[in-house]
Formats: structure tokens, C-alpha cells, sequence
């Protein structure tokens, strides 16, 4: 069985929609995130410092230090007092003045439209949460780059897996299904290797994004809340008091998920359809649906939806569903969704591809 599942995988691999799809991701993946490092932009207006890039990053990190640790209601009047913007070009609401990280951070929560305090402290934002802060910008940003990351990934998981059955279709299913394992080791060592192929990418490509990440950023700002970030990270729609590396691991997880359903997707339609462009497009076309849905997230209904797989890559609206009486949140309900979409798509194809009637 063992050869039979390197042997499809080989196939898999040999694929130019295969390794070509996969090495354009990892390029993809870490030219995002050294655009993302070189275009970053911060001032410093206690030093008069600015800087884009590395210095950009230095910047960030120096002005997050002033006040990293618990966020006081001190920290609050001394950020005010700081780090407010010395001109609104135009009237510009203050609030969506850029800076630096820490500066944004906290115009989203205590200033208003002319840069002053806004009378709020850090318990009538917070309530009883205790907020830690520091340099949070690199990892924010690159969760960020990994939504876009991951979901390139998943359609060329799925442009990989389309032709594992579709691909038989022309006459080889004639002799697999004749063959003696043909109806049972076959297909399964197909099966398997099709999931491998997935795991296998999804590791790949989120290992050396993190790494990059590491080399670009540094640990600093891991242990951070999320709930006190820059005003353009989208992350900030999550509300709950996670630390940056809390919320990377459900990333992780939910993009882990999110792949693997979508090699269960793809094997199910590469069974059911008999030319593999076909099996591509009519999974694409149904994994990129619910986004399609006019289901508001306040509905009831946006809990079923949630997890569906393309959600799980677009983890920030799973992930603000709700918090669960044990502390976790409703998105780990993702990894039984995902267990369902693989079981289908691997049952349901074995029994389409070994049932079917070879001349």
C-alpha cells in the first residue's frame, strides 16, 4: 500500500499544475511579505525619526516600547499627549491619521476627530480585560498576507487534486478497475495521496511565510492583545481579548482546515466529472459561493455558514461568532466541519469512482 501511495503521489507531484502551482504560491507568499516589510512607512514624533522598511520597523518597535506592558489609563493620557498628529492636512478626522502602530492604536479607541482624548479610559473600552500592548505590527500584518496566501493556495490544491480521477477517465479507469486492487488499494492510495499532497503544501507554505515573518519581525509583540492594534488591521474585527499568538495558531488551524477541505471538495467532483477542467471549475465555483450569500453575520444562519471552507481561510468573521463557556472560541467547530467535507469528498468519490461501469 505504501508504494501505491508514493506512486500516486508522484503522479500528483509530476503535474506541471502541481509543483508549478506550489512554487508559484511560495514566491507569492514571500513576495507579499517582502513587499508588505519595504512598504511600511512610520514616524516617530517624539524624535522627529521617519523611515520606511527596516527603519519603518524600528521606528515601531521604539515607540511601542515607551509604553509596552498593561495598558493604563496613564499610558492612555501619555499616548494622547504624544503621539497626537501635529496637522490634519484638509481637517482630516485625526482618528484615521497614520503615524506609527501604537499611534493608531490608540486613535482608534481614545481620540476624536481633532486628536484630542475622547474621555473614554481603558475600563469603558475594555471593561475588565487587561489589555497588554507592544509592537504588534509585523505579525498583524502578516496574518493579513496569509488570508491572501492561503487562499491562493487553496485553488491550486484544488487544480492539483481535480485530475486524480477525472484524469483516469479515458480509458485508464478501464484498466485500474480491472486490475486486482484496482477497486479498493487503487483508489484509496489515490485518495491518501491527494490528502498528503494538501497537508503536505499547506505545511510547506505556511512554515516558510512564518519564517519570514520571524526574520522580518522578530517574537516581539506575540504575547500582545489584538484587541489594541493598528486602525487598517482587520484582525481588529475579532472581539475578544486573544493574544497575537493565539489568534496565529486558530489561523493556522483554520487554514489547515480550510485546505483540506478543499482536497475533499475537489476529489468529489474529480469523481463525478470526466474531464478534470471541468471537476476544477464546478469546485471552485461552489467554494467560492457562500462569500456570495446575502447572509448578514448577525443571522443565525452565518453559524452553518461559517464553516464552510472558504471561511475557514478568511478566518477573521469565523472567529468573531462567539466565545464559548470553555474559553474557546466557536471557530474550532471548524475541525469537525472539515473532518465531514474530507469524509464526504473521500467516501463519496471512492464509491463514484469504483461503482462506475468500465467498457
Amino acid at each position: 500500500m505504501k508504494r501505491l501511495i508514493s506512486f500516486e503521489l508522484r503522479k500528483l507531484l509530476e503535474r506541471p499544475t502541481a509543483w508549478v502551482g506550489l512554487l508559484l504560491v511560495l514566491l507569492f507568499s514571500q513576495g507579499i511579505a517582502f513587499s508588505g516589510y519595504h512598504n511600511q512607512y512610520a514616524v516617530d514624533p517624539m524624535t522627529g525619526s521617519e523611515g520606511s522598511g527596516g527603519a519603518s520597523v524600528a521606528i515601531d518597535k521604539t515607540v511601542a516600547a515607551r509604553y509596552e506592558g498593561i495598558l493604563t489609563d496613564e499610558k492612555v493620557r501619555l499616548m494622547v499627549e504624544e503621539l497626537v498628529p501635529k496637522s490634519r492636512p484638509g481637517g482630516i478626522n485625526a482618528i484615521y491619521i497614520y503615524q506609527n502602530a501604537t499611534q493608531s492604536a490608540a486613535a482608534r479607541h481614545f481620540y476624536d476627530i481633532e486628536g484630542n482624548w475622547n474621555g473614554k479610559t481603558v475600563s469603558d473600552v475594555f471593561g475588565e480585560e487587561r489589555i497588554k500592548i507592544g509592537y504588534t505590527g509585523g505579525w498583524m500584518a502578516t496574518s493579513s498576507n496569509l488570508i491572501q496566501v492561503f487562499m491562493v493556495l487553496s485553488f491550486v490544491v484544488m487544480l492539483a487534486v481535480s485530475p486524480v480521477f477525472s484524469g483516469e477517465y479515458g480509458g485508464v479507469d478501464n484498466i485500474i478497475l480491472t486490475a486486482r486492487y484496482g477497486r479498493s488499494k487503487c483508489a484509496a492510495a489515490k485518495l491518501t495521496a491527494s490528502l498528503l499532497l494538501a497537508a503536505g503544501a499547506f505545511l510547506l507554505v505556511a512554515g516558510t511565510s512564518l519564517l519570514a515573518a520571524f526574520l522580518y519581525y522578530g517574537k516581539e509583540g506575540l504575547d500582545c492583545s489584538i484587541l489594541f492594534t493598528s486602525m487598517d488591521s482587520a484582525e481588529r474585527f475579532i472581539p475578544f481579548n486573544l493574544t497575537v499568538g493565539e489568534m496565529l495558531c486558530y489561523q493556522m488551524l483554520l487554514g489547515f482546515t480550510g485546505i483540506l477541505s478543499a482536497a475533499g471538495f475537489a476529489l468529489l467532483f474529480s469523481s463525478v466529472c470526466r474531464n478534470q477542467l471541468a471537476a476544477f471549475a464546478v469546485c471552485a465555483g461552489l467554494y467560492v459561493l457562500p462569500i456570495l450569500l446575502p447572509v448578514p453575520e448577525t443571522s443565525f444562519l452565518f453559524r452553518v455558514v461559517a464553516l464552510l471552507p472558504l471561511y475557514h481561510i478568511q478566518f477573521v468573521s469565523l472567529m468573531a461568532v462567539e466565545q464559548m463557556e470553555s474559553g474557546l472560541l466557536y471557530a474550532v467547530w471548524a475541525v469537525p466541519a472539515a473532518a465531514a467535507f474530507v469524509l464526504v469528498g473521500s467516501v463519496g468519490s471512492y464509491r463514484v469512482f469504483t461503482k462506475h461501469q468500465v467498457f
